[in-house]
């Protein structure tokens, strides 16, 4: 999913490239924006749904939930979701063989909270109609009880009792896991955790800024990534 300007076609492009690098077989590859200039002609652009909030509030942390939409553009069949953001590092056969009905990523900084990190998330497209239903029926008190999409999403489905998470070395936080601790941060690059397949990015640091060896909050050194490059690429 793609909005705005803050991601250019680059990273709609690469994603394709890695997915094609690391998923056998046959796939649709569609990027759901509102903008789809440069953006390669594999990648299927369709718009993104309307949310149908208020006149006036934010969309920006809950429009993922209209991949739940009863008919997504008429798409059917098993969706894997993936931010623009995130950088492939090995195969991604195993998240389409994983058995669960709906899969997420744990959450790393609160693993005794049942909430998900909707960077890689699997579901049945049409399946979970229902979950965006309740939304837009009670978005004002959701807004308020949940900080974001992924928070409410997880409350949902872990009370229906079909959450589940992925394999815990299957997608890691280039944040918590890749970046050494102080003090090694300043002596050791990067590297990717064993039994990785996905690295995401969230908070301050995005694949081109691992790549230069950039951090955008103070005081927090990090070391170049040249992995990055080999993998997050055409």
């Amino acid at each position: 999913m793609k909005w705005g300007v803050k991601y250019g076609p680059e990273y709609v492009n690469r994603l394709y490239a890695m997915v094609r690098r690391h998923l056998q077989g046959t796939f649709r590859f569609v990027c759901l924006t509102d903008r789809n200039e440069g953006i390669r002609s594999e990648v299927e652009c369709l718009p993104i749904p309307d949310l149908r909030l208020p006149e006036g509030l934010p969309e920006r942390g809950w429009k993922k939930l209209t991949t739940f939409e009863a008919d997504l553009h008429g798409l059917q069949g098993t969706a894997l979701f993936l931010d623009l953001d995130v950088v492939i590092t090995d195969s991604i056969d195993c998240f389409f063989e994983q058995p669960g009905e709906f899969l997420i990523i744990h959450d790393w900084k609160r693993p005794w909270r049942v909430t998900g990190n909707s960077s890689v998330y699997r579901f049945k497209l049409g399946a979970h109609a229902d979950v965006l239903a309740q939304f837009r029926a009670t978005q004002a008190e959701a807004r308020k009880t949940f900080r974001n999409e992924q928070a409410y999403l997880s409350d949902v489905l872990h009370k229906q009792g079909k959450l589940a998470y992925w394999p815990s070395d299957w997608c890691c936080s280039y944040k918590y896991h890749c970046i050494p601790r102080w003090p090694l941060n300043y002596f050791l690059d990067p590297k990717i955790p064993a039994g990785t397949r996905i690295v995401i990015f969230h908070g301050e640091v995005n694949p081109p800024d691992a790549l230069d060896g950039r951090r955008n909050r103070a005081l927090r050194f990090v070391r170049r990534a040249p992995w990055i490059a080999a993998h997050w690429r055409e």
